[in-house]
Order: C-alpha cells, then structure tokens, then sequence
C-alpha cells in the first residue's frame, strides 16, 4: 500500500511538472516573410512590425485596435507606410522653414533633384518610408518580446547628401508588462557634433467611442505660435489658453469642427523625467509615456467627421504616379476581430514625441530655440516612449 501511495505521488508530481513544462510562455514572437509579431498572452495584445521599415502598423489588444487603421491590409501598409503605424520622423521631424537646415552654426542647402527632400516646406525628414532597415534580433523571453533593427545611415550615398553626418539608427520595439516601448538610439559616427531633430508620428484611436467623446491630458505648458506654413513664429503662450481651460482635461468636442495641429513645450515631469499624455474615451484610455530626451509634443487631431470637400478641390489631371511598396510579402491577416470600416466620426490622433520644436535646428541657429539636442562625435542618443492601453 504505502509503494502504492508512493507511486500515485510520483504520478503526480510528474504530471504537475509536464503541465508546468508545457505551459503556453507569455510573450513570443512569430516571423511572416517582411512582418513580425510580438505577442503578450496575458494581455492578449499583438503588435506587428513591417521589417524594411521597421513601422508597427498595428498593436491589438482583445481584438481592438489601438493604432488608427486607416489601411485594409498589409500590402496598404506595404505601399505607403509613412502614413500609417508609427513612422519616424527623421533626420528631421515635421516642417523646415526653407530648403536648408543649420548645424554647428554651417548653413547646409539640399539637394532638391535627389529624390529624399521635397517642397519648399519640407516635412517630416525622409526615412518614413526607407526600406533600409535589417533585422538584428527578434526574441522573447519571461520578460518581454522584442525585435531590434538597424539602418546604417552613412551606408547611402543620398540619405548623406542631404543630411552629412554619418550615423546608424538602432530602434526596438519591445512588448512586456501591457505595455509597448519604441526605443531610438543613434550613434554619431562624424567628427562633428550631430544635431538630434527627429520625432514619431503614431496615429491612434479609441474604439469604445468617436472623438467627440475623447478627453485628453496634455502636461505641456508651453504652446507654440505658428505661422500659415505650421512653422513656429518665435511667440508663444500658456497652453490653457489654447486649450480653452485646463490642459489637463481637454473634451475634444470642443474642438468638433476644428483640427488640432499644434506645437508644445516646456512639458510637466515626474520624479523620474517621464511626461504623460492620456486619451481617455468612456472605457478605453492610452498613455503616451515620453522619456527626458523628448522635449516637445505635437498633437494632430482632423475634426470627425472631416467637412465636406469644397467644389472644384480636387483638381483635373493625372494623378502623381504612386510609388512602389516598399516589400512584398505573404497576405498576412490584420489582428483586429472587427472587419467593419470606422465610421467617419470615430476620428483619430496623432501624439506625436519630438526631441525638439519644429524647425529646431533653424530656429537655434536664429536664437529663438534654446534646447537644442546634439550628438558629440563618437557619442550616442537614446531615449524611449511608451504605449500603454487601459481598459480594454
């Protein structure tokens, strides 16, 4: 009898191990040609990375997307992915005040025939939508799963025309405790210190309600004047001011008809350095959660529904030739349960984290920015934002 209990406890315990053995692990990561995935089990939330442009176009959390989808599937994404995802914004983020830029007090004209700077504005640097980008390691542990790439800057004969400073990009994407981090460094391989301008451009939304409903908390003190051109004039203001009340509890429906697209600074920190900005809707909330080195926020919101086209907006004639995805890949299936379109009034936002104002590097050479950020020769810059959903 007593070898018969023995042997049912052994049983037992063998059985406990195997199940413990066996057991699902939280975080993994799964490869599909030029997409991968990080997955949180416990959360049940999924963010996917188009590798050459190392772009999470989506993070799903319960089946509900929390970055705006404005795209049907993954060759959309494929063929414009600067407008979709998390795109950075880079070598410099958002506007120019003029086809040059100013470092280390040397004036430095684009090259216009190039291909990468476009406009007598230019906007939003040129590596959006680079191809460039090579995997380094897509892993997962107890902790986290992660996927790191790189893009060797000073390896493309016309990304240095026009931006000469020799550097490599390193960004992570890293999903653990419910929460995503998107984590830049740059490693400034000129001999000259590097003027840091960049900046991300995520587009999000809430799915338990339309932005009418939307309030959001917006700790920066400092809103920024700007001109017709969204280039800062030099003035600003207190950002309640702009807001119309405290900044810290913004409905969004008092900007029903209008579109926020606006500059700020001088933003509120915790002991830690960290600043926080909340979209809450009636359930559902998302914390962008911006390290020290950011030092200014866009905010981009359309008015929802967008107004009507006025006649004759769109003009006769052939349509810019489009041009071709940056990859080909298997037809992967976007992560979101719901197939249905959003409705026009759903809206979306754009939170965007910069390291400095736009026009930073200009605007310092004229003396009316003051932080801007460099990178000493042989020096690095790293900083990180996150992602964090509640109320899903």
């Amino acid at each position: 009898m007593r070898a018969f209990k023995y042997g049912m406890a052994s049983l037992a315990l063998l059985c406990a191990t195997s199940g413990i053995a066996n057991a699902a692990p939280r975080y993994s990561v799964k490869t599909m040609g030029d997409v991968v995935q990080l997955r949180d089990t416990k959360t049940d939330m999924v963010v996917s990375v188009l590798t050459p442009v190392s772009n999470a176009y989506e993070m799903v959390i319960k089946g509900r997307d929390v970055i705006r989808m404005s795209v049907r599937s993954v060759d959309d994404v494929r063929a414009n992915p600067g407008l979709n995802g998390i795109p950075l914004l880079a070598p410099f983020a958002n506007r120019l005040d003029g086809t040059h830029f100013f470092a280390n007090g040397r004036k430095y004209n684009f090259d216009m025939e190039n291909g990468t700077v476009r406009g007598a504005v230019p906007i939003h640097g040129y590596l959006s939508s680079s191809p460039a980008w090579k995997v380094v390691e897509a892993k997962a542990d107890a902790r986290g799963a992660w996927i790191t790439e790189k893009l060797e800057f000073y390896k493309s004969p016309l990304y240095m025309q026009n931006f000469p400073f020799a550097h490599v990009l390193t960004m992570t994407y890293r999903l653990s405790d419910g929460a995503m981090e998107v984590r830049l460094k740059l490693d400034n391989l000129a001999n000259e210190p590097m003027p840091v301008s960049i900046g991300y451009h995520p587009y999000f939304w809430l799915t338990d309600s339309n932005r009418s409903d939307w309030t959001l908390s917006a700790p920066a003190k400092t809103h920024w004047e700007l001109a017709d051109t969204k280039i800062p004039t030099g003035k600003t203001e207190g950002a309640d001011a702009f807001w119309g009340g405290d900044r810290h509890n913004v409905p969004l429906n008092r900007f029903a008809t209008r579109t926020i697209d606006d500059l700020f600074s001088d933003l509120e920190r915790d002991a830690k350095g960290f600043a926080t900005v909340h979209l809450q809707g009636k359930q559902q909330g998302l914390s962008v959660i911006m390290g020290p080195k950011f030092k200014a926020l866009v905010i981009y919101s359309p008015a929802a529904p967008p107004p009507p086209r006025p006649a004759g907006a769109m003009r006769p004639g052939p349509r810019p030739q489009a041009a071709p995805p940056v990859s080909k890949g298997p037809p992967i299936p976007l992560s979101a349960t719901s197939g249905t379109p959003a409705p026009p009034e759903r809206g979306s936002i754009a939170i965007e984290p910069m390291a400095g104002i736009s026009n930073a590097m200009n605007a310092a050479q004229a003396g009316t920015y003051k932080e801007l950020q460099t990178v000493p020769p042989g020096g690095s810059w790293e900083e990180s934002f996150w992602l964090r959903p509640t109320g899903y």
